[in-house]
């Protein structure tokens, strides 16, 4: 009977001294209530009863921000999700400076989405997302400092916009692509205006450059196949005649 209790008080002992931790855990060790260090990773040996641990994961986490009311700071209601990437730096404070920092830091990426989002307009949040998803970084990340936690990213996911708000930007979209399409329009017809100016001027000024045209005018009919040609005349072969009758 006594080798039976011997041997149950040596396993308790081990299972409450012998503890494995992994490579990615650190052990925070409370000595009667009181921090002496971080152990791990690896086999790390415990005093039964008078020391206690807490487990604390130096891995990434990936953290979704549930959607939020939003109003704009040109007053249109969204909503906007996104997601939060952190780790744990330094365990002794994500154990001892806040009680569960993966709630805390839940709770303040949500408010801090509300507020930084709130102070933008909507064609800031939809063109400057960048620069959003940086001011969310910086902030979060200077109030999570003293916790021991780094917070390395933050994405805006989605913004859903109002039907109403919708269908305006679908409009104002292709009211937009109406007026680049007549610029361009307009831009092609003074560009070609301008060249055949400038022709113009060059016939203007050497008249041979009119016979030559013409030339070549009829060369490209002929080569053409059709049962019916038109010569194009000019005035100019006409003119003799013209001032005989005169």
């Amino acid at each position: 009977m006594f080798y039976i209790f011997a041997a149950v008080l040596v396993l308790f002992f081990l299972a409450s001294a012998v503890k494995i931790l992994r490579e990615y855990e650190r052990g925070v060790v409370f000595r009667l209530g009181r921090v002496i260090k971080t152990k791990g990773p690896g086999l790390i040996i415990l005093i039964p009863v008078i020391d206690k641990m807490v487990k604390v994961s130096l891995r990434l986490v990936t953290m979704d921000v549930p959607s939020q009311d939003v109003i704009t700071k040109d007053n249109v209601s969204v909503k906007v999700d996104a997601v939060v990437y952190f780790r744990v730096m330094e365990p002794n404070k994500a154990t001892i400076e806040v009680e569960n920092y993966i709630f805390a830091t839940s709770q303040l990426a949500q408010t801090t989405l509300r507020s930084v989002c709130g102070q933008a307009e909507l064609d800031e949040l939809l063109s400057e997302r960048d620069q959003i998803n940086t001011r969310l970084q910086n902030i979060l990340d200077q109030h999570t400092f003293p916790w021991g936690i780094k917070v390395t990213a933050v994405e805006v996911k989605r913004i859903d916009l109002p039907q109403e708000m919708q269908r305006a930007m679908a409009k104002q979209a292709e009211a937009e692509r109406e007026r680049r399409a007549k610029v361009i329009n307009a831009e092609g017809e003074f560009q070609a205006a301008t060249r055949l100016a400038e022709a113009a001027a060059i016939i203007q000024k050497y008249p041979e450059a009119l016979q030559l045209r013409y030339l070549q005018t009829l060369r490209e009919i002929s080569s053409e196949g059709s049962s019916t040609t038109i010569f194009p005349l000019p005035i100019d072969l006409l003119s003799p005649f013209i001032k005989k009758q005169a």
